[in-house]
């Protein structure tokens, strides 16, 4: 991967994009007034794009970048505003003051739900491997402005690590995490949305392992959570009891400490 400007530039976003590129041991090429496209056939590796706003990252060959954004936390979070109940949050039984590791970070849709729910006085922790996107999520997660304090303040209180799951869940503590969740979305070919297509090119295949899985129910003190397709076996294969939605490609399981 290489960083780059937008094609609209001054000194500041160049020593920005300089920065970035440094802490992500990656190549900065200058714009030179040329297109993403024209500099990916002069190089072709991935483009993270600096702009005046927003970091957007072009893997080689897709017209469209990936840029960070809520994605579904915006309209979760609000429905529970009103009322209402987030399947995720009902699988995990979180409540305010909880910890809640989400090994599978991705957009971190469902940790900026967990904090959410969590509030100040919980602790919300996400893992992601490939460490472009870890970097474009957690600016992201420390600038997005969704118009809402509430979930300004849970985007912020994500504490973002970068590495594989596994190798997370082994340097861990007995009882680290209220909750351990996992949501395998790559696994399967149902990328529903523009945001979680984009970020398909980017997916790391770790797997879930029975290690993992027996680390995850040490780690944590009440529960381990799994999203998985409807079809998947891995709900039989690690005995979790299914939550199953009507009408949904996705249900959850959990593994109950207590």
């Amino acid at each position: 991967m290489f960083v780059t400007t937008a094609g609209r530039t001054n000194e500041e976003m160049v020593t920005l994009a300089r920065r970035i590129a440094g802490e992500l041991k990656a190549e900065f090429v200058p714009r030179k007034k040329r297109s993403i496209a024209a500099i990916q056939e002069a190089k072709p590796e991935d483009c993270l794009v600096v702009g005046k706003e927003r970091l957007e990252l072009f893997p080689l060959g897709e017209v469209s970048p990936f840029f960070f954004h809520p994605n579904s936390a915006m309209f979760r979070i609000k429905r529970l505003i009103k009322g209402e109940a987030d399947p995720l949050i009902d699988a995990a039984k979180l409540e305010k003051g909880m910890s809640f590791l989400d090994c599978t970070l991705g957009l971190a849709s469902d940790s900026i739900v967990a904090s959410y729910v969590a509030g100040e006085k919980g602790l919300v922790t996400g893992i992601e491997a490939r460490p472009e996107l870890l970097f474009i999520v957690d600016a992201g997660l420390r600038s997005w402005d969704s118009g809402l304090d509430s979930i300004n303040e849970a985007m912020k209180n994500i504490r973002v690590m970068g590495g594989y799951s596994l190798d997370y869940l082994k340097a861990q503590k007995d009882n680290s995490f209220d909750c351990v969740y996992f949501d395998p979305m790559f696994d399967e070919s149902i990328l529903e949305s523009d945001g979680i297509r984009g970020l398909s090119c980017f997916a790391v295949y770790e797997g879930i392992s029975k290690e993992t899985i027996n680390h995850a129910l040490r780690v944590a003190k009440k529960r381990v959570i799994l999203k998985d397709h409807f079809r998947s076996e891995r709900f039989k294969e690690f005995n979790f009891e299914v939550y199953r939605r009507k009408s949904s490609k996705f249900h959850f399981g959990v593994i109950e400490k207590e």
